[in-house]
Parts: structure tokens; sequence; C-alpha cells
């Protein structure tokens, strides 16, 4: 995933920004950011080479500023095999819980997964096989040579006896000098004996997120153009060093945007493939800097050339979704301020655009009337432009075999928590955002419902925490939770069962906040977050047990306090274990109080009306150096009878109704 540090930045520089307001939800005041109608957006795909050539150059030349595009690349990789897929083993499976995700059916990447015989880890830049009846290591390979860092961040899928592999690595890049080459990759693995390496796939962009329905995995990358821009003078100035960059990228020739693929097969012979012009498509207002692809693997045939083929948006995206039929790829808008070098008289005379195109010049934004914006409004009247809070919402349709097929496009106000801010349901989907004035110091949050055919609105729903933005959503259904938060936690309740008119049905204030919501059984939802004072301020991990049976009225049954500590499970699900069938939950707990540091795991116990703490798991303390510490714990499963929980330093089995230890798997 991923993309919880971008979602984390945007929500600090957000909640500096709110105001405290009470105007009642639904209802818009004096104190409301203003709101813009926004709707489907369509797009359009390139005719030619040529045709993309020339719309990407003029709209790279306005974003790019003195300094480059501003951005992180990243490269990527892929390879292919034409073997036969082995079949899984005869092995007595258990049990067992699997990775806690958005949608069921839908899987999505982490660092363990299990098929209640085995249990497959990648840390540390090495995959390892556990037995789980012996609880043993049975077998492990390294995908990460000696001169790549150790601690490279890593996620899998699995289907039969096929893993892959999501290693993402390189850093930020500076578009001013020369591409730098990232060591991220995709490695398809054969778990069916000893494991081997299938294929390796190195795609030239910044993996964003992937989804897995059946055996079929749909990969996002977002890439930039691959442009090598001049070195300016030490004294340039801003408006010469952008000048610069202008001529480079109107120069550039169309393999710097086209996305490409580098497949190295089990032999070790390798293969490049580009998205053809023809599969670039773009919206009416993009920037020329970003491109989204999407491409295709299915585990059960291995990579081939129908098999990685693309389709690719020249737009943005940091955010994505999926259910059994579509993929989205959301785009929040950007939190930095506006390049100053949009402030400066820098138009120069635009080249003579290939034959057969037609090429507007760089001040001219688009086909319609007249705009005065910053960059083409008279210098001595120009003031600074803050970019409308927008967020872009792309959906491709996956319900039949072979590539996605792009469906629609629309765009709704404000800002994106994460995922779970979107919800697909009986044709529409709902979009949670925070929408925050011009000025900072407004913001209020809202529900926008979009029909799914053509991504157009057909309602919404704002006014929710005036001065406050969103720290958790789940949909259920026809049902609707938002959490909104700066000194008290209202748990807003919406009734979306008309698409046309959704609305607020409930709202419980309690001090503090959940950060993540999980469905508890009928009428029950649980709550992850912080416990607050009334002024605000954050106290310690806190559970909630929420009645939900009456919309209007929600009430919260129960609650468990942790004082000075915080839980991986706040921001990232994929931590949350919940196991209905004995109401049996696990989530990591690190305490930094004074004389209470303590790393682990607290397992609770959750009935119809109440949460218990039934212990808590640690994982054997390392010496490092000269220093002792203890892991912290990240993820947690239920195999058979145990409660299996994985750390940076190994595996730990203990037996789910003692808690007593059975077993130390150590990584090493």
């Amino acid at each position: 995933m991923k993309t919880l540090t971008r979602t984390a930045t945007a929500a600090l520089a957000l909640v500096t920004a709110a105001a405290a307001c009470t105007s009642p939800a639904g209802e818009a005041g004096p104190s409301s950011p203003a709101r813009r109608p926004l709707g489907a957006v369509r797009l359009v795909a390139y005719s030619s080479c040529d045709d993309m050539l020339a719309g990407l150059r003029e709209h790279a030349a306005r974003t790019v500023g003195p300094w480059g595009f501003g951005g992180p690349m990243l490269m990527m990789e892929r390879r292919d095999t034409a073997m036969a897929v082995p079949q899984a083993k005869s092995t007595v499976t258990l049990e067992h819980s699997t990775t806690n995700t958005h949608e069921a059916g839908v899987d999505e990447p982490d660092l363990v997964k299990t098929d209640g015989a085995r249990v497959v880890t990648v840390t540390g830049g090495t995959l390892r096989i556990i037995d789980a009846a012996t609880r043993e290591v049975t077998a492990k390979l390294r995908l990460t040579g000696d001169d790549e860092p150790a601690f490279l961040p890593a996620d899998l899928l699995m289907s039969g006896d096929r893993a892959l592999v999501l290693l993402r690595g390189g850093g930020i890049m500076y578009k001013s000098i020369a591409p730098m080459k990232s060591d991220t990759r995709y490695v398809l693995v054969d778990l069916s004996g000893k494991p081997k390496v299938l294929s390796t796939i190195r795609p030239r962009g910044q993996y964003v997120d992937a989804r897995m329905v059946g055996s079929v995995v749909r990969i996002v990358t977002r890439s930039e153009p691959d442009i090598t821009l001049p070195q300016a003078k030490d004294d340039a100035t801003d408006a010469e060093r952008r000048k610069l960059n202008q001529r480079a990228v109107r120069t550039a020739p169309a393999g710097a945007w086209q996305p490409k693929v580098e497949i190295t097969d089990a032999s070790g012979a390798k293969r490049e493939l580009s998205v053809p012009c023809e599969r670039i498509s773009h919206p009416a207002d993009y920037t020329g800097a970003s491109l989204l692809t999407v491409h295709t693997l299915d585990l059960a045939r291995g990579v081939t050339d129908a098999g990685t083929d693309p389709i690719t948006l020249a737009a943005d995206g940091d955010i994505v979704y999926g259910t059994g039929q579509s993929l989205y790829v959301a785009s929040n808008p950007r939190w930095w301020p506006v390049d100053p070098a949009v402030m400066e008289d820098t138009a120069e005379p635009v080249p003579d655009a290939p034959s057969g195109t037609a090429q507007a010049p760089i001040d001219d934004p688009t086909p319609a009337e007249p705009t005065v914006t910053a960059t083409n409004a008279p210098k001595a009247t120009r003031t600074p432009v803050i970019p409308p809070e927008e967020t872009e919402v792309h959906r491709f349709d996956i319900g039949s075999p072979g590539p996605p097929v792009y469906a629609a496009s629309g765009k709704v106000p404000g800002r994106l928590l994460n995922q779970y801010s979107l919800s697909e349901h009986e044709g529409h989907l709902r979009v949670a955002t925070t929408v925050t004035s011009d000025d900072g110091e407004r913001s209020e949050s809202g529900v926008h419902v979009l029909r799914t055919s053509d991504m157009a609105e057909t309602g919404q729903v704002g006014g929710l925490g005036k001065g406050e933005r969103i720290y958790s959503v789940r949909f259920i259904g026809p049902v609707g939770y938002v959490v909104t938060f700066r000194q008290v936690d209202p748990l807003y309740t919406l009734d979306l069962r008309d698409p046309a008119a959704p609305k607020v049905t409930g709202e419980l204030k309690i001090t503090g906040y959940s950060a993540y919501l999980h469905p508890g059984g009928d009428g029950r939802l649980i709550g992850i977050g912080q416990e607050a004072s009334e002024k605000g301020r954050t106290m310690g991990t806190q559970v909630s047990l929420f009645d939900v049976n009456d919309p209007a009225a929600p009430r919260r049954l129960s609650q468990l306090f942790q004082k000075d500590s915080g839980s991986e499970a706040e921001w990232d699900p994929h931590a949350f274990l919940f196991w209905p069938k004995t109401g049996t939950a696990v989530i990591p707990l690190n305490s930094y109080g004074p004389n209470t540091e303590r790393n682990g795991a607290v397992v609770l116990k959750i009935t119809d009306s109440a949460i218990s703490r039934v212990g808590m798991i640690e994982h054997p303390r390392k010496r490092q150096s000269d220093m002792v510490y203890q892991p912290g714990i990240q993820r947690s499963m239920v195999i058979g009878d145990a409660i299996w929980t994985v750390s940076d330093t190994g595996v730990q089995v203990n037996d789910a109704a003692s808690l007593a230890r059975r077993s130390w798997i150590p990584f090493s």
C-alpha cells in the first residue's frame, strides 16, 4: 500500500487548517467552504503518437517549474514465463483468517499470507514459507541483492502455488539531473517445491497499489516523463530555469512519456514492452507530468504478452479501491503551494507542431472561453492562484477476462482520507471527502454519490463536522458511517438508500476519535482510534463498540482505553484482526509512557455488548549491537486453535484460548 504516508501528510496539513463551527450537519452556512458542482469527466484516446506527443509536451511544459516536476521518479520490473501451472499440494488446511480487506473477494497486498497449510511472509528482502502444522520454516528465497537495503518494503499476493512479491524501492529524485534507476520490482515466485523465481517485472514508474480477484492481479503504476532536464547556471533566475526546462520538455520524444516495462524470464532473457500511443487516453484537464498505467497479471498463467496488456491514462493517482467488477484509482489534490514560477512572465514561442496535429500556445489553457489566470494575466495584475481542492476518480471495468476497460471518470470537491472513503453499491459509488476553504480557515465533510456508468453525480450530503476533517469512513450496504474530529468525535450515520437524496440520520459525540471502523456483527460497529481530552489532546489507544441498530441514535456500548499508547491498526487496517467465530480481536499496541514502554499485540474479546481484555502477546526481546529492544508486532492471524503474530524478527504461535506460547520461529 502504498498511500498511507501521503495520506498522513495531507491529514497533517488539513488538521492545522481546521476551524471550529457549529452549523448542523447537512446545512451550508457562511462558515462553509464554497461548494463546486462537479461531475463526470470525459476521457479521449490519442489518435496517434504525433497526437499524443503534441498534447503531452505542451501540458507538461505548463507544469514544469524551475526545479523540474517536483515529484518522485521510480522504476519497476517484470518477468515472463510460459511454464504450466503446478497443482497445489494435497495438504491438510486448517480453518484460518485472511488479510483484513475492504471488500470480500478482493485481496490486497500484505506482508504475510496464509492458506491454512502454510504461512508465507516477506521480510528484509527474503520470502519464507512456514509449515502451519510443524511450525517450521520449510524454505526461504532471497529476493534482494547484497547491495540493497535489508529494510526494502515489500508486500505479496498469493494464489495457489504462486506468489507475487511487490518490492517497493527507489527514492526522491530531482528531474534536473539524469533519471535514477529504482530497485522497485514485482517478482513472480513458484511455491510448489523449493521456491524459485519465475519472472521479474520492472516497469518504469512508481508502484501505487494492486488488487487481486481470483488469480488475476491488477497493478497500478504512476510514471513521470523520463526527461533529463538541463543544468542551469548557478546564478540563473527561476524564470530562466523554467524556460530551459520547457525547451527540454518540448523536444522530448514520445518515448519519454510512453510507459515501458522490462520483463525478465526464469532463464534471464529480457524484453521490453511499451504501451502503444493509441492505448493512452487523456481528460481535457491534465498536466502531462504523470501517467497512470494498469497492468493485468494472472498468477495462474504467469507473465505473457497478453498478460501484461496495459491501459494508460494521462492522469495522476494515489488511492486504489477495487470490487469484483470495478477498479478505481483516485487522485487527491496536491497540498503543497503553487510554484512561484507561474507568477512570472515565462511565455516563449512554441515550436511547430508535428505534421497533422493541432497545438495551442502554452498560455492558452483549453479550447474554451478565454480565462484569465495567474499565467496569462497581465504581469502587473498577477496574483497566486490556488488550484481548486478536487479529487478525480477513474473507474475501470474488470468484470471480463483480459485487460481492464476504461469506463468513466468523475470529480468531487475535497480530499479523500484513504480507500475506505470509496464504496461501490448497486450501481453507484459513494465518495466521502473533506473540503477546506481556499484560505484554510474553514472545513467540512460530505458524501457524494456518483453513477458508476458515467461517474456523474446523482446526489450529495454535506455539512459534516464543520471545522473538522474526516478521520474514518465505513460504508456497509446502504448505510454509511463517517467520523470527524477536532476536539470531539462526531460519529455520523447516513442513509444512502436513495442515491439522489443521501441524508444524515444520526450523530454521536464522544471525546477522541475512531481512525478505523470495522463491522462487528448485526447492528454493531468496532472503532479503533485514540481517546482525547475535551480540548482534543490525544491520550492513548481506545477500542469502541458501537450500537448502530437505530440509525437515528447511535451509541457506544463499551470502551477499552490504554493510556499513552498507539496502534498500527489506526492507519493500516491490515494490522487489525477480528475473528467473529469466537469474538476475538487482535491489534498491535505500542505503549510509550514513562516506565511503561512495551510493544506487542493486545487480544480482546468482543461480545454483543462489551469489550474485555484477554491478554497481551509479546515477541522475545532482540539484541542489536549494544541495545536490547522488543520488536513491534505488525500482523496477526488465526490458524486452527492458535493465534499467529508476525514482527520483523520472527513469527510466534500462541494458544488462542490461554495465550500460552507454543512456538517462536525466528527470522535468522
